[in-house]
């Protein structure tokens, strides 16, 4: 069975993959993150990390969980829009493959934490080093984070057009993931040139993005593409 045969089968695996991808993602963020990492504080981080180095390795895991994930949805986001342009799909697919690759590597910046807190590995170095140390890297992960998303953005942005073009798809999922590719973008750029008042919009500004992503994965794993008007698509770039 291939994917111009039965696209909406495919289409609701993506479907499994983009929700697991939002629910590992929400995990790594709010409840690892979000529990362990103390704002301002480098040894309360230092030391949540050092007595919670499961969570942070659980957290690890479902991060490159994600990006293995990312794969498979790269390919399938591709087959479904290349119909509607092909040059556009494949530059989402390679702004896309830009975006995994900076956030699989951005993973070591959550790893460094570890052998600088863990008992067995830990450096010779005084207490108040070892937790700046800490807090430096897990700063540098939501840096690498930001920088990532820029490339999702855009990816994004491109695929939310393809959509709206592509008739086979409702128009308003492509708005709503234009929109989430807009704030991605924003958001990042705010962090990293004006990190001063990024936190005014933080997180508000990814509601939209959180609000874009769920609707493409319902419509993916419930509602599906209309197959006649995609096979029209694809039997007239041929």
């Amino acid at each position: 069975m291939t994917f111009i045969q039965n696209p909406n089968f495919y289409l609701r695996l993506a479907g499994v993959a983009y929700l697991a991808n939002i629910l590992l993602g929400l995990f790594g963020e709010t409840v690892v993150r979000g529990t362990l990492v103390v704002a301002g504080d480098a040894a309360a981080t230092a030391a949540n990390i050092a007595n919670s180095p499961g969570l942070w390795r659980a957290g690890i895991g479902g991060d490159l969980l994600m990006q293995l994930l990312d794969i498979p949805l790269i390919v399938l986001f591709y087959l479904l829009l290349k119909p509607v342009h092909h040059g556009l799909a494949i530059t989402a697919t390679l702004f896309n493959i830009v975006q995994t690759s900076v956030l699989a590597v951005n993973k070591l910046a959550l790893v460094a934490p570890l052998l600088l807190v863990a008992p067995a590995g830990q450096l010779q170095l005084p207490p108040d080093i070892l937790s700046a140390f800490t807090a430096f890297w897990v700063k540098m992960h939501s840096h690498g984070f930001a920088i990532g998303l820029i490339f999702f953005g855009v990816t994004c942005i491109i695929r939310g057009y393809l959509i709206v073009k592509s008739e086979f798809l409702p128009a308003f999922l492509g708005y709503l993931l234009t929109a989430a590719g807009v704030c991605y973008i924003i958001n990042s750029f705010l962090l990293l040139l004006v990190p001063q008042i990024a936190g005014l919009f933080f997180p508000w500004i990814l509601m939209p993005c959180l609000v874009g992503e769920l609707a493409i994965t319902l419509w993916f794993l419930f509602r599906g593409l209309d197959i006649n008007l995609w096979q029209a698509r694809v039997i007239s770039m041929k």
